[in-house]
């Protein structure tokens, strides 16, 4: 970091190449089994005259197309800084979260508005062909949302959701086909599939309001203000912190910036130890990009 006239201007840079493109390579999988399981999907709802194979079917389309608009996106996020994004494209990886929660959410709508009316006309189904299916979905969902869970980044998170859905609806169908195989409740296959729907929407609307408050730059959730304010004044030297700013590139790195107020009598080596002792602090907050501005006690703040 170095001086200009009393102020440390401090730049932290690592962008974790290995774990992006890891993440992009999550994503590419889950797109081509979603994709080719959804078309394989519709034919078989259609040969059993399942609403819960249908809905799901359609719904799972509709999680190919988020999956490989997010494939795009979190493999446009790898591209390095430049002139025009200063701070790189990891921000198209919280956009690509942001656009899959809102279809998701679209498609968990749809569900419900398609099988509400079937608890009221209930209508038969292929028990056997149910159960095949459902067993063929748990598997492929299974293993595409195990792939991703590992994921650090926002947008695998919610993907994540996406394969978890279909794995609940999955199960959903399998249970409801296991019981039509026994009884003849024609009810049970519209009424779990809204019992899925509903849990599985509830935990998408959360990842919907962190995505849009990342995007609105509010502090991360788990890190707390106050506490990070304190960190730096324990700092041997360090009088005062304003102008704390930290938000979130893409759900996981993170930037942060501040002015430090420093004694007027603060030589050179404490203002680099005082610098030093800053990076140190913000360490576990994987803070990609830090800039700490150094003030002296009798200089006004170009900021006031």
């Amino acid at each position: 970091m170095g001086q200009n006239h009393g102020h440390g201007h401090g730049h932290s840079h690592g962008h974790g190449h290995a774990h992006v493109h890891s993440s992009t390579q999550n994503i590419k999988i889950a797109f081509f089994l979603n994709i080719s399981f959804a078309l394989f999907e519709i034919a078989g709802g259609l040969m059993t005259n399942s609403v819960a194979i249908l809905a799901d079917a359609v719904h799972d389309l509709g999680d190919s197309l988020s999956l490989g608009l997010a494939w795009f996106l979190q493999n446009y996020s790898e591209r390095e800084s430049n002139q025009q994004y200063t701070y790189g494209y990891g921000r198209f990886s919280l956009l690509g979260a942001l656009i899959n929660a809102v279809i998701l959410i679209a498609g968990s709508l749809w569900v419900l508005v398609e099988a509400v009316p079937r608890l009221l006309n209930p209508e038969a189904s292929n028990a056997t062909g149910i159960v095949l299916l459902a067993l063929v979905g748990i598997a492929v969902n299974g293993a595409a949302a195990f792939r991703l869970n590992s994921g650090n980044t926002l947008n695998e998170r919610v993907i994540t959701w996406h394969l978890l859905e279909d794995v609940l609806g999955w199960v959903a169908v399998l249970i409801a086909g296991v019981l039509l195989l026994f009884f003849d409740v024609p009810i049970i296959d519209p009424l779990l599939a809204i019992l899925f729907t509903l849990y599985v929407l509830v935990n998408v609307l959360k990842n919907f309001r962190i995505a849009v408050s990342l995007f609105l730059q509010r502090v991360p959730s788990h890190i707390s203000m106050d506490s990070l304010i304190q960190r730096f004044l324990q700092i041997e030297g360090v009088e005062s912190c304003h102008h704390l700013h930290i938000w979130s590139i893409d759900g996981d790195r993170n930037v942060l910036s501040t002015h430090l107020v420093v004694d007027e009598r603060s030589d050179r080596n404490d203002i680099l130890r005082i610098k030093s002792a800053s990076k140190h602090i913000v360490h576990d907050l994987n803070v990609k990009h830090l800039t700490i501005e150094i003030e002296y006690a009798n200089e006004a703040c170009h900021m006031a």
